[in-house]
């Protein structure tokens, strides 16, 4: 399971609300061609929330915050919720994507500018990540906190970008 963001334009943005499948290839184009338009987490995604999360980090960047989508009010492991994603117009991965706005990566991004790495690990106790069921699970070898921070300088230049250009992020799990 891997975090992913699509950079978009307002219009892309508009475009993609009416047709999932557009963005769908739109991003499968920019992940294919390694565009700076795209970047990814790996599984440390729900790594990254969570730090971000314990650090009191106002936008939810990692999954998004506004829905394409509306989910149906079931169990996320149901059956019902496995019949609502398989019959989604296309495959994201795990579940519908979501997005950020513009105001919002604009205001991720001025959070991130003052987050450093060892800010985002600092006092984090790898059993607390563990206690939390964090993916992949597997906090207790040495490194996997370093090995989330490693990311925070990607993440920070990919959003900046994104802010400075007034673009908002497409966010999906695949």
């Amino acid at each position: 399971m891997n975090g992913n963001w699509l950079r978009v334009s307002p219009d892309e943005l508009e475009q993609a609300r009416t047709d999932l499948g557009w963005a769908y290839e739109l991003a499968m184009t920019e992940r294919d061609d390694n565009s700076e338009r795209w970047t990814a987490t790996d599984k440390a995604w729900n790594g990254l929330d969570f730090l971000l999360d314990r650090l009191g980090f106002e936008i939810p960047l990692v999954l998004g915050a506004e829905e394409f989508v509306e989910l149906p009010d079931v169990e996320p492991d149901s059956e019902e919720m496995f019949d609502f994603l398989e019959n989604l117009e296309d495959d994201w991965g795990y579940g519908p994507p979501s997005y950020l706005t513009p105001a919002q990566v604009a205001a991720a991004a001025s959070q991130l500018a003052a987050l450093t790495e060892d800010d985002l690990i600092c006092g984090v106790d790898p059993q607390e990540l563990n206690r939390a069921e964090i993916y992949p699970g597997t906090w207790e070898r040495p490194g996997e906190l370093a090995w989330v921070a490693h990311y925070l300088p990607g993440v920070r230049s990919f959003f900046a970008a994104a802010a400075k250009d007034g673009d908002a992020v497409i966010c999906w799990l695949d």
